[in-house]
């Protein structure tokens, strides 16, 4: 099994965010960000070893276990032979100066290429003054593909700004996965705002972008928009009956299954079909759901697409 979304922490970017002195930053364990409530880390959720026992069923995920790794979700939850892991853009990093960016980039860089095998890597890279080179040097060290914030991609717009970025991937053959960026201040909302109001607004403002502008800007290039893209497909109709047309399905534009479940996946493979759905759990925040699909759906989500975003070919 092919799990195109986690994130795991390695010891350097950790040490990286202790040593800063404001947002994004930990105290100890306890994350600091603009836009949400301080919140405690498990560092079980990051230690290597640990989520690895998972991984291959050798964890004791009994009732001692408090975090999302550690709870067994059944066969589900088990089993991914390729993990890769990206930095979690909420952190808001790729948004910071340059200045500040680039020791942290840095550090995820370092730390999660020495992770090994089973794990790949998205890289990260500055949005707020965008390098090419900075894409290239990253993917040249063993980064499977590039991870942008959604929030960068919000207007068909950006996608112009961004384009030296994704052209850079779509030259190189690698992929690009879309991943929600920080939030807005959410000092007044509940805790579970930021995840199911901001992040799907952000992943449904940029598959639209996308839809708008992507193939003008990088005709190749194969991308991946993480939580169903927001279950941004699902409104077609909509799109439609304003005067969008028909949506065509591109076959290099992927959503991940993350944080939905059977009827999110369903609603999702009605619009577009099996061939671009990839298994994405974004451990350790969420585990996966069986999919209930049959055994030629489920290996296509688990295996054969996933391989096909990550390598490229046809389905």
């Amino acid at each position: 099994m092919i799990d195109v979304h986690q994130h795991l922490w390695p010891a350097e970017f950790i040490e990286a965010l202790r040593r800063r002195a404001k947002p994004p930053r930990l105290d100890g364990w306890t994350l600091h960000l603009n836009g949400e409530p301080a919140q405690r880390i498990d560092p079980a959720d990051h230690d290597p070893a640990r989520r690895l026992a998972i991984e291959t069923g050798t964890a004791d995920t009994g009732t001692a276990e408090t975090g999302p790794a550690g709870r067994g979700a059944g066969t589900a939850a088990r089993g991914a032979d390729v993990i890769v892991i990206g930095p979690s853009s909420p952190l808001g990093l790729e948004w910071l100066p340059p200045e500040e960016a680039e020791p942290l980039i840095d550090a995820w860089h370092a730390g999660a290429l020495a992770l090994g095998e089973p794990y790949r890597v998205w890289a990260a890279t500055n949005v707020r003054e965008p390098d090419p080179a900075t894409v290239t040097a990253a993917l040249d060290a063993g980064c499977a593909g590039l991870q942008l914030p959604a929030d960068a991609l919000a207007a068909p717009a950006d996608l112009e700004r961004l384009a030296p970025l994704l052209q850079a991937c779509d030259a190189a053959g690698r992929p690009v996965m879309i991943h929600p960026g920080p939030a807005r201040d959410a000092a007044d909302r509940p805790g579970w705002w930021a995840a199911v109001v901001d992040y799907v607004a952000q992943l449904q403002a940029a598959w639209w972008s996308w839809h708008v502008a992507g193939r003008d800007v990088a005709p190749d290039l194969r991308v991946c928009f993480v939580a169903g893209a927001g279950l941004a497909p699902v409104h077609h109709e909509r799109y439609a009956a304003r005067g969008g047309g028909r949506l065509t399905v591109d076959p290099g534009v992927f959503a991940d299954t993350s944080s939905y479940g059977r009827q999110g996946i369903d609603a999702l493979t009605r619009v577009l079909g099996i061939d671009v759905i990839v298994n994405g759990t974004d451990r350790p925040y969420a585990e996966p759901a069986e999919l209930c699909l049959g055994d030629a759906a489920t290996h296509a989500i688990r295996r054969s697409n996933p391989r096909r975003l990550l390598e490229g070919g046809q389905p």
